[in-house]
């Protein structure tokens, strides 16, 4: 495919202009005069057919587009300056804005407790960290990092790294079950409220397995449904329902008695935490360093 010869022009004072604030701080970093910059962002903005920046005589901000083309173009000038450092035989400090989205439980239980440590070791990275429970396009919505739980990862062309095992617990309040009975057996769940997880591709299919490897499903009908596993569980305490969560979303509810497990006879699904990257070649040095950083702190 033919590269178009000012595919890139405009992209390094574009990004001046985003991170100075104004036209004129921009002109100063970069040695150029006000109205260059403005021409060139003019020109970027017209050759794209979009506009980038909204313009007030005091104040930049980027338009929704130009956030997402912000965040790809400072990953095209970290990709090139880490291109020359590879050829005249630097080793550079990692650096730059780290884009990372993760699940909210496994987010606050897990990768907040280690951030601190990351920060003090790689100085120059920038964390822009998005806890969210919805499933994130690791590609067209900018990120650099995605973690993921999952029984199963769906077939992908992105490259995959397990970092601990967990387990899916089916859970109520000791309350709830004093009030509506505790369920002997899965089938039993259709006589009781629930609390369901929407995020899945089958929020009311519960899978079980018995000691004997068989599987049943059970279909149930959600009393809640919500795409927040702490909200499944904060209900969960105020006796609204049966729900099921991975062991990470836990605090200490099994141990206070908080919440009591339901089947515990039976086989718990289990549930990998995985870190997804688009590809092992050419990664950068801030990817790199925190997923070696991860699974050194958290990998089983």
């Amino acid at each position: 495919m033919a590269i178009k010869s000012k595919f890139l022009d405009g992209i390094v004072i574009f990004v001046h202009v985003v991170k100075a604030g104004s036209f004129t701080q921009a002109a100063d970093i970069s040695g150029h005069s006000t109205s260059y910059i403005s021409k060139e962002v003019n020109k970027l903005e017209a050759r794209l057919g979009v506009r980038l920046l909204h313009r007030t005589t005091r104040s930049l901000s980027l338009t929704p587009e130009g956030e997402l083309y912000f965040q790809r173009c400072q990953q095209i000038i970290e990709d090139a300056e880490q291109a020359e450092n590879a050829i005249i035989g630097k080793q550079g400090e990692p650096h730059g804005v780290l884009r990372i989205s993760c699940p909210i439980s496994y987010g606050l239980s897990n990768i907040s407790p280690i951030l601190s440590k990351f920060t003090e070791k790689h100085p120059k990275i920038q964390l822009d960290l998005d806890l969210n429970d919805r499933k994130i396009d690791l590609i067209s919505d900018g990120f650099d990092v995605v973690i993921r739980a999952a029984i199963h990862l769906e077939d992908s062309s992105l490259i995959s790294r397990k970092i601990t095992q967990s387990e899916a617990l089916v859970l109520a309040s000791p309350g709830y079950l004093a009030k509506h009975g505790v369920p002997q057996h899965p089938y039993d769940l259709d006589r009781h409220k629930i609390i369901s997880y929407s995020n899945l591709k089958q929020p009311n299919i519960w899978l079980f397995q018995d000691h004997n490897g068989d599987s049943i499903q059970v279909h149930v009908e959600s009393h809640v449904l919500t795409n927040n596993s702490t909200l499944e569980i904060d209900l969960g305490v105020a006796d609204q329902g049966i729900f099921r969560v991975p062991r990470f979303a836990l605090k200490d509810e099994l141990e206070t008695g908080t919440l009591v497990e339901v089947f515990s006879d039976w086989a718990k699904p289990s549930i990998g935490v995985y870190m997804v990257y688009p590809s092992r070649k050419h990664m950068s040095a801030k990817v790199r360093s925190f997923i070696d950083f991860v699974m050194e702190e958290l990998g089983d």
